[in-house]
C-alpha cells in the first residue's frame, strides 16, 4: 500500500525586492522632532503717572510673569526714559549704564519677577516717560506701557508748590492774554490819536482866525 503526503507551502506572491526597499524606506525616515513651546511674558507697569517733589525719592514698579520657570541667566532687564530730547538708556543688561551715577538702580528681585526701579533725590531733570523692557532667551523684547513722571518744585514765593508743566501752562496763557488786550486796544488807541489830533488842529485854526477873540 502506498500513501502518498501532499505539502502545501505558502508562497508570496509580493516582488522581494521591493519589499526590501519598503523596509529600507521606513527605517530611513527621521524621528519625529518637537517643536520648542514658544516663550510668553507680561510685563506690568504702575503706576501710569507718578508725581514727586525735588528731594524726594521715586520707586517706578515693574513686574513680568511668564508660564515658563525663568532664572536670572534667561533674561535681561532694561529701564529707559523718553522725554523731549529724545530717548535716554538708564540700565541695561541689569547693571545702571549712566556714569557716575548711583541715584538710579533696580530694587526689585529678579528671581521673583520684580524689576522696580529706584531714583533718588530726584530733580527736574528726571521728568520722562519710563520704560522697562525685559528680553527672553529667544530674543524676544516686552516692553511695558511706561510710567509717566512729573517733578513738582517749590517757587521761592510764599514756598507755593507748583509742576513744570503749571509753570509753562501760565506763562503761555499771560502772553496770550497780552497778546489779545493788544490786538482789541489797538484801534481804539489809533481811533483816540486821530481824534486828539484832529482837535488840537482845529483849535489852531481857531486861535489863527481874524476878529476872533
Amino acid at each position: 500500500m502506498h500513501m502518498m503526503f501532499w505539502i502545501y507551502v505558502g508562497v508570496s506572491g509580493g516582488n522581494p525586492s521591493t519589499e526590501r526597499a519598503a523596509v529600507s524606506h521606513r527605517a530611513a525616515q527621521p524621528p519625529l522632532l518637537t517643536t520648542p513651546e514658544p516663550w510668553h511674558l507680561l510685563v506690568t507697569q504702575t503706576p501710569a503717572k507718578e508725581k514727586a517733589k525735588e528731594g524726594e525719592t521715586v520707586v517706578l514698579n515693574c513686574h513680568f510673569s511668564s508660564p515658563q520657570r525663568l532664572s536670572l541667566a534667561d533674561l535681561t532687564v532694561k529701564w529707559y526714559k523718553e522725554d523731549e530730547k529724545g530717548q535716554m538708556d538708564l540700565l541695561e543688561n541689569n547693571v545702571t549704564i549712566l556714569p557716575n551715577n548711583s541715584r538710579i538702580f533696580l530694587s526689585g528681585d529678579l528671581s521673583q519677577g520684580d524689576a522696580s526701579l529706584v531714583i533718588l533725590n530726584v530733580t527736574t531733570g528726571d521728568h520722562g516717560i519710563y520704560y522697562c523692557e525685559v528680553t527672553l532667551p529667544d530674543g524676544k523684547v516686552v516692553t511695558g506701557d511706561g510710567t509717566k513722571l512729573r517733578i513738582r518744585r517749590a517757587l521761592g514765593l510764599f514756598g507755593i508748590e507748583e509742576s513744570i508743566g503749571t509753570i509753562i501752562g501760565v506763562v503761555a496763557a499771560g502772553i496770550g492774554g497780552l497778546v489779545i488786550l493788544i490786538i482789541v486796544l489797538t484801534p481804539q488807541l489809533r481811533r483816540c490819536a486821530l481824534c486828539m489830533k484832529q482837535g488840537s488842529h482845529q483849535g489852531m485854526e481857531h486861535r489863527t482866525k481874524p476878529g476872533i477873540t
